[in-house]
């Protein structure tokens, strides 16, 4: 006698920052067993809720890679277990802190107050969020500039394409574009291919600098991103942060370190600042919980 497994019942908001757009649920004993297929379905656009990604929050002490998170801030309570649409973990998602920021002051599950500041374990480690114009700002810590310089193809991009590889908690290739109509033009619904291919992939993101660059102080970019894992997206946080910094390398030391990037879901805000450790990044922008459900997968 075979027996059928009973699908089980998993209650969700649904969130977005700027159309980067998540399906979030609350595990806090971490008991819920979130398969790579469980995360598809949830994340699945026809027959399930639809998301670039799927967010669980985890009480910290009860997921491993939380547990050594507050070896780094005892603060942390929460953690921020972030799968890709296509079922694979990810260290960090920019819009998605926000949203999940949001998800757990609406769900009584942590408090922030204007000044204050709320810390998030992630496996790229501790990210700190505080209130702020735009909706929250979160500080992505140290960024890195790659030592390779990869080429990019991609399709209906004439061309090769040299990429500046960064990373800020997650792995990015940035390709600067001429005009908002070669932007325009690439077509993001095939995977692009970088040589030499980084070893856990990366989002790859195609940028063009306003004219002008500069306006009132900030730097203004717009861009598109091709998210490993998801697909194009109609923003990326991290990746925003990246573009913005690899304009920024371009422009050379005069160029400004507050930014404006314009993606096809918004607009967010980008900061440079210094501290003890080294430069740091930050991004600022919107979070909004859509509705809730419940859905048997």
């Amino acid at each position: 006698m075979t027996t059928t497994a009973q699908p089980t019942t998993v209650r969700f908001t649904k969130g977005q920052g700027t159309g980067n757009d998540f399906v979030l649920f609350s595990d806090p004993e971490g008991d819920f067993d979130l398969t790579p297929d469980r995360i598809r379905a949830l994340a699945d656009r026809h027959f399930g809720v639809g998301g670039d990604g799927v967010i669980r929050a985890v009480r910290s002490e009860n997921h491993p890679e939380g547990r050594a998170i507050l070896e780094e801030d005892d603060a942390a309570e929460w953690f921020m277990d972030y799968h890709n649409a296509d079922g694979s973990a990810a260290e960090m998602c920019g819009n998605g802190i926000r949203v999940f920021t949001a998800y757990l002051l609406e769900q009584g599950l942590a408090t922030l107050t204007p000044g204050e500041t709320l810390s998030i374990g992630t496996r790229a480690g501790v990210r700190d969020v505080q209130l702020n114009a735009r909706g929250f700002q979160v500080d992505l810590g140290r960024w890195r500039l790659d030592d390779e310089h990869p080429e990019v193809r991609a399709r209906d991009l004439h061309a090769v394409r040299p990429g500046l590889g960064l990373s800020v908690g997650n792995p990015h290739v940035v390709v600067a574009l001429a005009t908002a109509d070669e932007l325009a033009k690439v077509d993001l619904t095939v995977i692009p291919i970088i040589e030499p291919a980084p070893l856990e992939g990366a989002n790859v993101e195609f940028v063009v600098p306003s004219d002008p660059l500069v306006a009132d102080g900030v730097g203004r970019i717009t861009m598109r991103v091709h998210e490993r894992g998801s697909g194009e997206t109609l923003s990326c946080g991290t990746g925003a942060a990246a573009a913005a910094l690899a304009v920024r390398y371009y422009a050379g030391p005069s160029a400004p370190d507050q930014w404006r990037v314009d993606v096809p879901g918004g607009t967010v805000g980008v900061r440079m600042f210094a501290t003890e450790d080294g430069e740091h990044v930050s991004l600022s922008g919107p979070a909004e919980l859509v509705f809730t459900g419940e859905l048997a997968i």
